[in-house]
């Protein structure tokens, strides 16, 4: 199977996001992770602060009370909802969903998080990665990233629930289902490794070849 694209799903702090940037260099295609917000923010017409809130997140049952009760209120004075209007998590995940199919339509590029690995599920030229890593070496990871003073196990496993219940609710799936995946693999404290690895799990070929060897 040629496989046209590639989704890396992972948990906080195990290089996940920075493993698909050295796959996507390497295979010379595009990277979504980050730039997704501001296509999401682009075409919903509101700021990309607004989006970034909702990455990845869930609306609390307040607040998707709240958005509703705005919009049943708004239809009722006969005003006109405008795109962006009521911009929250459900809009996100349906714009989300569009831009994922598009990416695949055009190829060549590899998604980080964002449920591609649901949205895509059943393309048959799209590889699905899930990547991990042990708590101490996440720890150590996020030591160097996020501001002193953090208690960085809370930030882990608030980021991990937060993926974990945004997958849930919107569809319907666990996140650490394997059946969602092709791979599942332990960055460990070796991420150009793991993305070798990665690279020749799905192509077949490996940035040095030679390098491969004990890394299996």
């Amino acid at each position: 199977m040629a496989y046209r694209v590639l989704t890396i799903n992972r948990e906080f702090g195990s290089g996940g996001g920075r493993i698909a940037q050295t796959i996507a260099k390497w295979l010379g295609w595009k990277l979504l992770d980050r730039n997704i917000i501001d296509a999401i923010a682009y075409s919903a017409h509101v700021d990309a602060d607004v989006v970034q809130h909702y990455d990845e997140h869930v609306d609390s049952w307040l607040r998707r009370l709240n958005q509703q009760a705005m919009r049943s209120a708004a239809l009722a004075a006969g005003l006109e909802l405008r795109d962006g209007t009521f911009f929250d998590a459900e809009q996100m995940v349906k714009i989300t969903q569009k831009i994922l199919e598009q990416a695949w339509t055009e190829g060549n590029c590899v998604i980080v998080g964002r449920a591609s690995q649901c949205v895509l599920q059943h393309k048959a030229d799209v590889y699905h990665v899930f990547v991990y890593a042990p708590l101490k070496e996440r720890l150590l990871r996020l030591r160097t990233r996020l501001p002193k003073g953090t208690n960085i196990e809370e930030r882990i496993r608030t980021v991990d629930g937060e993926r974990a219940k945004y997958l849930q609710q919107y569809f319907g799936k666990s996140w650490c289902n394997p059946h969602l995946y092709d791979l599942m693999i332990s960055s460990c404290e070796d991420e150009d490794a793991t993305a070798r690895v990665i690279q020749f799990a799905m192509t077949g070929q490996t940035q040095g070849r030679d390098q491969l060897v004990g890394v299996l």
